[in-house]
């Protein structure tokens, strides 16, 4: 995509249809398992680019990586309010409301608008899995770039083998908010990230893997990547 390519032509055509199901989820940490049912929805085949994303919102954050790499240090709240503004752009009904609190805790999420939004959790991994049942859809070096093959730095969307159903970069190169709440009873708002980036071992990039943060938080291997309701 070139630069000049706007918001319309860089997306909607492009998410991929992923069809209903179910997904066993698993905490570690607590030693949890539990199941969720997926609905049919779509997704993009790679996350949220520097390009897209300063489209969008007429900046990204200050970088030495190209236009085609991930977006990153960007919080939760920024990724929320990307979607609104690409829905907005691109005609679709905006699938959040925000107010003004600084842990997000009052975003609601409208499921039934055609916006664009996060993927929850669930989604996410069933869309990382496609189908498998493994710790991760194919060989880490073929599909991911980690510590062992990055160089330190994030790389180009798309330039790792993708899974059965045309997804790239789920596992490796940043890792990528999802709506849930991780543990409010525990961490209060922190929000679910998902998939391992440049920097971590194979232990972090497994379907299964998950981690939190605040919000708030930014850093320089965590993006984000798009859904949709059908």
């Amino acid at each position: 995509m070139s630069p000049e390519s706007t918001p319309r032509r860089a997306t909607p055509e492009r998410m991929v249809e992923i069809p209903a199901g179910k997904i066993i989820l698993r905490d570690e940490g607590t030693a949890t398992n539990w199941k969720a049912e997926v609905g049919a929805f779509r997704l993009a085949p790679y996350p949220v680019t520097r390009e897209l994303y300063r489209a969008v919102r007429g900046e990204a954050p200050a970088s030495p990586a190209g236009p085609r790499t991930p977006v990153t240090e960007v919080s939760w709240k920024e990724a929320v309010l990307f979607c609104n503004l690409l829905s907005q752009a691109t005609g679709f009904e905006p699938c959040y409301s925000m107010g003004e609190d600084p842990d997000g805790q009052d975003v609601v999420c409208d499921w039934e608008a055609d916006g664009y939004r996060l993927p929850s959790e669930a989604e996410w991994e069933y869309a990382c899995r496609a189908g498998t049942s493994g710790v991760r859809y194919g060989e880490l070096d073929e599909i991911a770039w980690y510590r062992e093959n990055s160089g330190g730095e994030v790389h180009d969307v798309a330039t790792r083998a993708p899974n059965a159903w045309g997804l790239h970069d789920m596992i490796g190169n940043v890792w990528e908010w999802c709506w849930d709440v991780y543990d409010p009873k525990v961490y209060g708002p922190y929000r679910v990230f998902r998939g391992g980036g440049a920097h971590d071992q194979p232990r972090g990039c497994r379907a299964s893997c998950r981690r939190k943060s605040h919000p708030t938080f930014r850093v320089d291997d965590l993006g984000f990547r798009l859904a949709r309701s059908l």
